[in-house]
């Protein structure tokens, strides 16, 4: 009686420990079969160990279109702007050579570089310019032109069948889109590639150009990959890379390249004429819009830009365009910033009329005002 009780109840203990298991491994598999309703179809699961695209191809062509870029000039200076030093010695001057290192980018296969302004307009005077090749060939460059309001320069080496990068379409680029920066940090680690991705598109900066519209990367930027490239992972130039935003002075992690379709333009204009010729409004200072002040004035939001102060002998004057005014629109195109604003307008027609939609004591009006032409960018 004593063994038939045991084995009762070990039986009871089996059967109801079996339960548990079973109904615990009816709940995971439940749960497992429902998760993938919430992922979309044909992407992976977060954690699901999806590797990363494999872009080892793309860069072993590209780096070969990176160069390495040289800039040397002459710069004189007095000893001293001490006037009792100058009494007794004179006004003697001397000269020290100022170097800069960047990086640019080969875009066709005659010998056309693009890269920075910054890496090649060092002041001075006896400018010259190099660049260094990917096998080791060092050329001497000739200016073409330069764009300070783009921060780009092209620059033509003699040369023939050198390796390029296929354009891409800057406007296509997509938030968290993979992309590699290449280029040569401090001058010293030649045909470097860093990985990251779009942080952001269309960031305007004050002091990096009117013109701009930057794409935010995180992929590492130094100093010296100023003018190398930003790639996509279709091996295509979607952008030159021109600076970092630091508060150190190193990579934290914000890098920013110049669209590629804005350096295609200034580029087109630099090797046809030299310049790069924009339209603008003369006679009038511009501010960016805030909330604050849109309230203030009566503007429905934030876009648009405001007039603080105009030239009264101005003709945008004669054509009715007053401080205080919000510049929302132009030919039709809404203004989504100052920066959007004078790209807007540098692409207008110069000598042609526009049409711009203004916002005044809260009531919406439309004035037609003449384009002139801003200061061309520099000749070499």
């Amino acid at each position: 009686m004593r063994r038939l009780i045991v084995f009762l109840l070990f039986l009871t203990v089996g059967l109801v420990v079996g339960m548990v298991i079973t109904g615990r491994m009816r709940t995971i598999d439940e749960a497992t079969a429902s998760a993938p309703a919430d992922v979309p179809q044909g992407r992976p699961a977060l954690g699901s160990g999806q590797p990363l695209p494999d872009l080892t191809v793309i860069a072993e062509r590209a780096v070969n279109a990176v160069t390495s870029i040289t800039s040397t000039s002459t710069i004189t200076t007095r000893l001293s702007e001490d006037p009792f030093y100058r009494f007794f010695y004179g006004d003697r001057m001397f000269e020290q050579q100022a170097r800069n290192l960047g990086s640019g980018v080969i875009v066709s296969p005659d010998g056309y570089v693009v890269t920075n302004n910054h890496v090649v307009d060092i002041g001075g005077s006896r400018l010259q310019v190099s660049v260094i090749l990917a096998d080791k060939r060092e050329l001497p460059a000739k200016i073409v032109g330069l764009d300070p309001q783009t921060d780009l320069a092209v620059l033509k080496v003699e040369a023939t069948n050198l390796p390029t990068i296929p354009w891409g379409d800057s406007s296509k680029l997509k938030v968290a889109e993979w992309v590699l920066a290449i280029g040569n940090p401090f001058g010293v680690f030649s045909q470097t590639v860093t990985l990251g991705i779009v942080s952001a598109t269309g960031r305007s900066v004050e002091g990096l150009g009117s013109y701009e519209a930057f794409i935010q990367t995180d992929a590492a930027i130094n100093k010296g990959n100023s003018g190398g490239a930003l790639i996509n992972a279709r091996g295509e130039l979607v952008g030159i890379n021109s600076a970092i935003y630091s508060e150190t002075g190193g990579y934290q992690g914000i890098g920013l390249a110049v669209p590629s379709n804005l350096v295609r333009e200034t580029m087109d204009a630099l090797i046809r004429d030299g310049v790069v010729r924009r339209g603008t409004i003369l006679g009038i200072t511009l501010q960016a819009m805030t909330a604050p002040i849109a309230e203030q004035l009566g503007a429905p939001d934030a876009r648009g830009v405001l007039v603080v102060r105009i030239d009264r002998r101005s003709r945008a004057a004669a054509a009715g365009l007053a401080p205080g005014d919000v510049i929302v629109a132009i030919n039709d195109t809404t203004i989504e910033g100052a920066s959007h604003f004078l790209r807007l307008l540098g692409k207008a027609e110069i000598g042609s009329t526009a049409t711009v939609a203004i916002i005044r004591d809260g009531r919406r009006a439309s004035l037609r005002i003449p384009v002139d032409e801003a200061v061309p960018s520099q000749r070499r």
